[in-house]
């Protein structure tokens, strides 16, 4: 498994990528607008972005989510958690699948399991991570702006 960590200073806001080695596929969650440093290191590690994901509708930043669907064609992972005044909009523009509390999706031999995590926003999820090529339990947890340090969002 590949995990790489990104994050922006001046808009204090992580991205990451993990990737399967086994079959060359990556999921990008929470990416940033620019999304060029995305594609290098995809490149650079023989990966292809298959997927996107965002935990959360952001306020904060411009995500880079539509522009990596639209350059790879990533199938995005969106919450449809949220009431009318909180889903995605953009979501029927591109190939995307709506996912709720329970669903499972894999990327390669990576098990990504959708928690509801409402809180930050009404609509956001978190995606817990097991690398079924060499374990059958968990080994981390996406949360954005959920879980902090020290907090809760």
């Amino acid at each position: 498994m590949f995990l790489r960590y990104f994050y922006n200073k001046k808009l204090a806001q992580a991205s990451y990528m993990v990737g399967c080695q086994r079959t060359g596929e990556a999921i990008m969650i929470d990416p940033g607008r620019d999304i060029a440093e995305y594609l290098a290191v995809a490149k650079q590690e023989g990966l292809k972005i298959t997927a996107v994901t965002e935990t959360h509708i952001h306020a904060d930043f411009v995500s880079g989510s539509r522009e990596l669907s639209a350059q790879t064609g990533a199938k995005m992972y969106l919450s449809d958690e949220g009431d009318e005044n909180w889903k995605y909009q953009f979501a029927g523009q591109h190939p995307h699948q709506l996912v709720y509390d329970g669903d499972v999706f894999m990327i390669g031999n990576i098990k990504f399991e959708v928690m509801h995590t409402p809180g930050h926003t009404p609509e956001h999820i978190s995606f817990i991570l097991t690398d079924t090529a060499g374990a059958n339990k968990p080994m981390g947890i996406f949360t954005g702006d959920f879980v902090f340090v020290g907090s809760v969002g």
